[in-house]
């Protein structure tokens, strides 16, 4: 390898991309890393306008409930005012210091860092396209004995007219001014999150989306008391909806839904789902194969149909998650290098991956859904338990909790574990081990709870629903 300019080229800074390059400069391999940095930084959606931003304001949000519940428990406030600039200008200091762990990671485990955008013009050879700094553009040329595809995905807005005047949730964060009145379009868990987030910090939200119902993927059951609650909550949610056209006027955009009615709003959130980032990359030109949306195909190792380019995370198109795509790099790392001294070469399972929707309330879940287990095992026992946390006797709040169990009857293996409720995903997270572990129902049984908890009531349900199997 050493006729190359480098082992390993790494095109994406995200948080596989980062990863992957750094355990691979660590075991010795030379190693470059391109990223169109501009007015980011390292770390990818995940960092720079994903997971972290959105919990942070998720968090923010959260606040608005906490002054009006402090009032059960004795607290006598005054009135509380929210400063949209100083919640952004938090944000933007904390990920700043995120970038700059990233790059030190990378220097620290020596790999070569370079800003500008990276594509592949032949056989192990890689052009870098930056900017001088009189602004002129400027070429680069190297080569490698391997390449790393890890550059994501972006956000898709569809094709109608007026699309030009939506956002998406790249620029959702830095929205100026503050819009007091939203619409978001959509039925993920971004469109949701970002529904619960601005009805939090005061936007009056709404939410269109054209399917029966939101969160598609989750448990039906999740699905329809998660969109509830978010309703509930003050999230004015219109299913089977959609968007006609939309046009600017003097007093904000005006919005024209399939319904025959309109809504004038001061900014229109498009989150109607993430395509892979391969866009420009010569992926065509050296023979990548890619599928229908433009993901890169990979086989287990994550290596493309050419042999020498590996690729990794949401360009992937597979489970859009970000521990995933750290995974994921960790396999190729061990493919590459080998696996470290006295370890087997890892694998990458996507059985019991679990994942939290960041909604008020939220969702955490692991495992298959009702309707998967019973399309896969037939005979499944369901546990479920909804009640209101004690929290709420006294904070006022009429929010309430779900939690299910979904057990494969014949084994007596809990295959599917979901709640709709506060902190799901610090809770799901510690159960997640269970199920990977292969827990039985006997197991949770026998399992002594956490007195008052929410999540006791997972290993307290004893009375399986009555439910009647379908499939």
């Amino acid at each position: 390898m050493s006729d190359y300019d480098f082992d390993l080229f790494v095109i994406g800074g995200g948080s596989g991309g980062v990863r992957a390059a750094r355990m691979a400069a660590q075991r010795g391999q030379r190693v470059a890393l391109a990223e169109v940095l501009g007015n980011s930084g390292l770390g990818g959606t995940c960092v720079n306008v994903g997971c972290i931003p959105k919990k942070l304001y998720s968090y923010a949000a959260h606040y608005s409930e906490a002054f009006e519940e402090a009032r059960g428990f004795g607290w006598q406030l005054g009135e509380a005012r929210f400063d949209w600039a100083t919640l952004k200008a938090n944000r933007a200091q904390e990920i700043s210091r995120l970038n700059s762990v990233y790059a030190n990671l990378l220097s620290g485990s020596g790999v070569t860092r370079m800003d500008g955008f990276a594509r592949l013009v032949g056989d192990h050879e890689i052009e870098l396209a930056t900017l001088h700094a009189d602004g002129t553009p400027g070429h680069q040329r190297f080569s490698a004995a391997h390449v790393l595809i890890a550059t994501g995905g972006t956000p898709h807005v569809p094709h109608f007219s007026g699309r030009e005047h939506v956002i998406t949730s790249n620029e959702v964060f830095d929205l100026e001014p503050f819009p007091k009145r939203l619409l978001i379009v959509g039925g993920g868990y971004i469109a949701c999150e970002f529904a619960s987030i601005f009805n939090g910090l005061g936007a009056r939200v709404t939410q269109l989306y054209r399917g029966e119902q939101v969160l598609r993927g989750f448990d039906d059951e999740i699905r329809h008391f998660a969109s509830a609650e978010i309703a509930k909550a003050g999230v004015d949610l219109h299913l089977n909806a959609g968007v006609v056209d939309i046009r600017k006027s003097d007093d904000g955009l005006v919005v024209r839904c399939e319904d025959g009615n309109t809504l004038t709003v001061d900014a229109a959130l498009y989150a109607t789902g993430r395509v892979p980032n391969t866009e420009g990359l010569g992926l065509d030109a050296v023979g990548v194969a890619l599928g229908a949306k433009g993901e890169v195909i990979v086989d287990e190792r994550y290596r493309t149909n050419v042999p020498h380019i590996f690729a990794v995370g949401d360009v992937t198109d597979r489970l859009q998650l970000t521990p995933v795509a750290l995974g994921e790099a960790m396999v190729v790392v061990d493919e590459l290098c080998g696996p470290a001294p006295g370890k087997t070469p890892r694998d990458m399972s996507y059985d019991f991956v679990p994942t939290a929707v960041f909604t008020h309330p939220s969702i955490g879940t692991v495992g298959l859904s009702e309707a998967q287990a019973r399309e896969r095992f037939g005979d499944v026992t369901i546990f479920r338990s909804e009640f209101k946390a004690l929290k709420h006797t006294l904070s006022g709040r009429n929010e309430r909790t779900l939690m299910k169990l979904v057990v494969d009857t014949k084994t007596d293996r809990v295959v599917g574990l979901h709640m709709v409720g506060a902190e799901a995903g610090e809770i799901v997270q510690g159960f997640a081990v269970a199920l990977k572990a292969g827990a039985t129902k006997a197991v949770f049984d026998s399992t002594v709870g956490i007195h008052p908890t929410a999540a006791e009531e997972f290993v307290t349900m004893r009375e399986p629903v009555k439910r009647a199997a379908t499939g």
